[in-house]
């Protein structure tokens, strides 16, 4: 083969490798995206035993405040969890582990806690594998993969979005 058709295949093969590689990367986003969703219902579920929801706990200072008038001291600071609320946090609840076949009846605070943590986990994985996913469009749109498809210069500039706090 002429040395022009090596590096065409050569550049095809590369491009197929990062074909693949962003479709791995969409699959681990659907997978995340349910351990999400299960989470999520867990924590509602709790939250409902718990007859809580995440605004409706006051704040340490709201129950400082309504327990000043009383003529015995009492701590300055009284801990509420957003979750848990005036249910009893050591309530055992039974849970099953993230990613295994194992249940087990812990603390009401602690099931809520490994949950949240774990929510905390999987939303930041989501969001790497999200800006993952558009640095590899934006590299395969600018290969010319997709040129018949979509305009590179509209691609770009979809791809180099970023969102903004308000």
């Amino acid at each position: 083969m002429d040395e022009d058709m090596k590096q065409y295949q050569q550049r095809l093969t590369e491009l197929e490798t990062e074909a693949e590689r962003l479709l791995l990367a969409r699959h681990q986003m659907v997978e995340i995206d349910k351990a999400r969703n299960g989470n999520r219902e867990a924590l509602t579920a709790l939250r409902k035993r718990a007859r809580t929801t995440k605004t409706s706990i006051p704040s340490p200072f709201e129950t400082i405040m309504r327990e000043i008038g009383g003529p015995e001291s009492r701590p300055l600071v009284k801990e509420v969890c957003s979750s848990c609320g005036n249910h009893d946090s050591n309530e055992k609840t039974w849970m099953m582990f993230p990613g295994t076949d194992v249940f087990a009846r812990i603390p009401f605070h602690a099931a809520h806690t490994i949950l949240e943590t774990d929510q905390d986990c999987l939303d930041f994985e989501t969001k790497k594998l999200q800006s993952y996913v558009k640095e590899k469009s934006l590299l395969i749109s600018e290969t010319g993969a997709l040129a018949d498809t979509i305009n590179p210069a509209i691609f770009k500039s979809l791809a180099t979005l970023t969102d903004k706090r308000k």
